[in-house]
Formats: C-alpha cells, structure tokens, sequence
C-alpha cells in the first residue's frame, strides 16, 4: 500500500529531522577519519572534538583534540604534531591492531606502535569524555585494559584526570611539552616533567636548561607554588606508591573547564573557561616574580627573598663565597659557613615560609616527626638542614639534606619551616 509506505517515510523523515543531532565517539576497525570527508569523533556530553585541523597560517595538517563548544579552537592534543600532514591527504584508520595516520600516498606518519601477539579480537578507538582517545577491544571497556590512551602521550595540556608523573609497571614518565609558536603544535623549548627522588620535584627547563622547580609535594600542594590556591571545584592529588609517582587534578563541577598547560613562551599556567567572559581566565601563572622563581637565582646556602634589595641573601651564620662578586650582584657562588660544624656542638635555625631546598641528596624518612627528625640530624656530621615531609596535621615525616643547600627563597605566607644547622657562635 503506497499510501502507508509513503507515511511511513514521513514519519521516519520527521523522525530524522527532531532526533538530537547524534555523534558518534567511536571508530571501529573498518571506518576511518579522513581530511576530505570531515568527519570528527564526538566526545559523549559533546565536550571534546577529535579530527583533523590546520592552524591558522598553515597549510599542514594534524590530528588533535580540541575543546567542542568554545567559540575558538583550543587544542588539548595533537598526534602527529613533528610530523604533520603537507597537504589535504590524511586519514585515520585502524590497521593490524594500531590507530594510524596515513598521508600522500598512503605514507604513515604516526602510529599507536604496539606489537600485539593476540590478532584475534577486534579492536576500536573510541573518544571519551575526559577527552582521552583510546584503543581498545571491543569486548572489554575496562580502564586497565586499554591498549593505547591519548593520555599517556600529553602535547602541552594536563587535562582532569590525566596524570603528570610515573608509571613504574611500565616506565612511562607523562611530561607536557609546549608548542614551537601559538600558531605551530610541533614540540617547543619549554617542558614541564617529573623527576622521580627521594621527594619528587616538577621542573620547568628549557631544552636542557631548568628555569623553575616546582619544589616537593607537602601533603597540600607543591611548596614551589604557593599561588596555587585550588578553588572549591577542582581536587588536587599526588600518588607516591610502588606503582606510580604522579600528579593529577578532578573537578568536582564538569561543567567548568579547567586545564594546566605549558605555554610556548615558557609559563606554566593553570587556566579556566570563563563562559560570561568567552575566554580563558589564567588562574595562575609560573614563573611569577622572574628573580625569586629562576631555578637556583641565588647560588647554594642563599635564598631569595623579594621583599629585599638585593633580593639573594646569605643563610643566618653564611657569608658571601665571593665579596666582591657578590658585591656586583653576581650570585653563582653562593654563600659559606662563617664557622666550621663541631658536630657535637651544633644547634638550628629556623627558617619560616621558605621554598625547601633542592632534594636531589635528600634522605626522606615518612616514619618519624620533626623531634626524631633533629636528633637524626644532629647523629649525622653531613646533615646541613632538616624539615618536615608533610605539613598537614601539625607536620609528619622526615627530611634530611646533606651538603648544600641550593634553590631557596621565602614566601610572605605559604612554604614551610626549614631548620639549618649551625655552628654554636652562629646561632646568636
């Protein structure tokens, strides 16, 4: 019956027509993204965008991630960003169990680059709703069963849930690096990247030159960072255990965009989306006050301080290594004891708000408090300062240096107490 077939199509039409708009968030084996059909992947609650884009000036292409609602393009990943794609030939497709994009001539460019023995499961790539792109058998959409996540490869954003910081089952270190220009995804000067101590510290280099030391991890936050007030909607979470060092953040209200990124002018910034403003509002920025944050601005044993002129200044009982360099405002070589250690005799000063020192000879010992930790230290002929691990409750854990004391200054709130060992003649 024509007259049934036909108001079957108009329902079906008008079915089509007031369907939500559907995107799809998933790429199985036999479907691929290509330049020319336009095609993207959807996150679930359409947050993120994954498909092909140029930057403004430029005719290469990249396969990245980027924020789906804004009113311009924010990128938080890109694939193939040192090797992009010279003109509009590019797909992605799945190919013997590794994402791949292929250009000219079906050329790869990028690959997922795994070697799997199993080839009997299917898999597909899928966009979730963090923003993390992953592969994965199709039967099983277990977290620790991905074969291959976007978020194990960072470009130059920390998005929520994402994790800056060691794996040690795999041996994985997650860094950001930035983008060459604001216009040019290619990895840049400036990286942001764990090292994995005693105490673990972030630092911010440029190539092989540190610029800013994030300081360790105090139970609340990076001591090297105290503008890092976190608002009420956003978590902050350093996990130290046998299977990971890492740095993380969670928001407690989705509806707010917020991400740490490395910019390419060589800030950390952490930034969020101001919808009434319809721009990112940076919430803070590193490094700040460009003397005080420089990494080691002061030479050992001195710390700097920016409410003083000069602003480098000798440890209580430490004197210039070098007067008339010092003199000159020429702060390399530091600052000496004025008086040798007895060992027995010795006692501490101590030092408020400070950035802890660098921790690359520290000995860390979580078991005992701050007592314990000055009688250790006073046990020890090499140890030069002490202080708590983590200032939470009062303080917990043990700190020890040995040796020099490098990379300090002091805040007017925020840091923590150091203690610095000292001849009896210099604790007057």
């Amino acid at each position: 019956n024509n007259s049934n077939t036909f108001s079957f199509l108009l329902v079906f039409y008008v079915l089509i027509l007031l369907r939500p708009a559907f995107s799809i968030n998933t790429l199985s084996s036999t479907e691929s993204l290509t330049i020319s059909n336009n095609r993207t992947l959807v996150s679930p609650g359409d947050v993120f965008e994954l498909g092909f884009f140029r930057t403004t000036s430029s005719s290469r292409w990249y396969l990245g991630i980027w924020y789906k609602k804004l009113p311009f393009r924010t990128y938080v990943w890109v694939a193939n960003r040192d090797n992009p794609l010279s003109n509009s030939i590019g797909t992605l497709k799945i190919s013997g169990n590794n994402l791949v994009i292929l250009g000219h001539s079906n050329k790869s460019v990028w690959s997922t680059n795994l070697t799997r023995g199993s080839e009997r499961s299917t898999v597909v790539a899928e966009l979730l709703a963090n923003g993390n792109f992953v592969m994965r058998d199709s039967n099983n959409n277990d977290a620790s069963a991905f074969l291959w996540q976007s978020f194990d490869f960072p470009t130059d954003t920390l998005l929520p849930e994402m994790k800056l910081g060691y794996d040690l089952k795999t041996g994985l270190n997650r860094f950001l690096t930035s983008w060459r220009s604001s216009d040019d995804p290619s990895t840049g000067d400036f990286s942001y990247k764990l090292e994995a101590r005693r105490l673990p510290e972030f630092y911010l280099s440029s190539g092989i030159f540190r610029v800013h030391r994030s300081a360790p991890w105090n139970g609340i936050r990076f001591s090297g960072i105290p503008d890092d007030r976190k608002p009420s909607y956003m978590v902050y979470n350093f996990t130290e255990n046998n299977e990971e060092v890492a740095y993380t953040f969670l928001m407690t209200n989705n509806s707010i965009y917020s991400k740490l990124t490395v910019s390419f002018s060589g800030y950390i910034e952490r930034q969020t989306w101001n919808p009434t403003l319809g721009m990112w509002n940076v919430f803070w920025s590193f490094p700040l006050d460009s003397q005080c944050d420089s990494y080691r601005a002061c030479g050992p044993n001195a710390y700097c301080d920016v409410n003083t002129s000069p602003f480098c200044n000798c440890i209580q009982g430490f004197i210039p290594s070098n007067v008339e360099q010092w003199d000159q405002r020429v702060w390399a070589g530091g600052c000496i004891r004025r008086t040798r250690l007895s060992c027995s005799r010795d006692g501490f000063t101590r030092m408020k708000n400070m950035k802890l020192p660098e921790t690359t000879m520290a000995i860390v010992d979580r078991s005992i408090g701050v007592k314990e930790c000055k009688k250790r230290c006073l046990r020890d002929c090499n140890c030069t300062a002490f202080a708590n691990a983590d200032i939470r409750n009062g303080g917990t854990g043990c700190v020890i240096w040995t040796g020099r004391l490098d990379d300090m200054r002091n805040y007017v709130a925020d840091g923590q107490d150091l203690y610095v060992r000292l001849a009896a003649a210099d604790l007057v």
